[in-house]
């Protein structure tokens, strides 16, 4: 392998901001936060909206996650169109 072309591959924690919920896997992703994990030692924290810890399918609750109002947009330019019967 050529040397410095490849990124960090290191310890990270990522934490499910909407479940509260933190996990600590590998990964190259670049963070400016830190966090002290169970095991007393600091590790780079990656903060994200949906894991498996709160989406919908992995969690069973078929509910809509609507973070950014996207929902309310489609429902506001496309509107409830009503179907014709045959």
């Amino acid at each position: 392998m050529k040397p410095d072309i490849h990124p960090d591959y290191r310890l990270v924690v990522f934490q499910d901001t909407s479940a509260g919920t933190s996990f600590l896997t590998r990964s190259t992703i670049d963070t400016a936060e830190t966090v002290v994990w169970e095991d007393g030692n600091e590790y780079p924290l990656a903060k994200v909206g949906i894991s498996s810890a709160s989406h919908p399918f992995f969690t069973g609750q078929m509910t809509i996650v609507d973070t950014a109002g996207r929902v309310e947009r489609f429902e506001r330019r496309y509107g409830q169109r009503k179907r014709s019967s045959k």
